[in-house]
């Protein structure tokens, strides 16, 4: 099994920026690819980015060059780098992360973009 735990989320002014963490303990040699999905109210989750275990990232199209998926592996810890935040980037994000036979979701941490 594998816990996932995001923290970082809070308010934030359109432009502003902020890193999610997503710390994960337990099989984590298990893990071969992880992910970052967010959920707005009344809005379907959404896949936001996707790094794997070769180190290839991939991203929603319209947070491209805004968002940076990245894994510190000494830490067992993902991040998600959020740049230039618009009001519409305000949902929760969830951490995700992917086994050969299991998938796995974090909790989730509230971004809100306001002024």
């Amino acid at each position: 099994q594998v816990q996932l735990v995001e923290s970082g989320g809070g308010l934030v002014q359109p432009g502003g920026s902020l890193r999610l963490s997503c710390a994960a303990s337990g099989s984590v040699f298990t893990i071969n690819d992880m992910a970052w999905y967010r959920q707005a109210p009344g809005k379907e989750r959404e896949l936001v980015a996707t790094l794997t275990s070769n180190g290839r990232s991939n991203y929603l199209d319209s947070l491209r060059g805004r968002f940076t998926i990245s894994r510190d592996n000494a830490k067992n810890t993902w991040y998600l780098q959020m740049n230039s935040l618009k009001p519409e980037d305000a949902a929760v994000y969830y951490c995700n992360a992917r086994s050969p036979l299991m998938l796995y979701w974090g909790q989730g941490t509230q971004v809100t973009v306001s002024s």
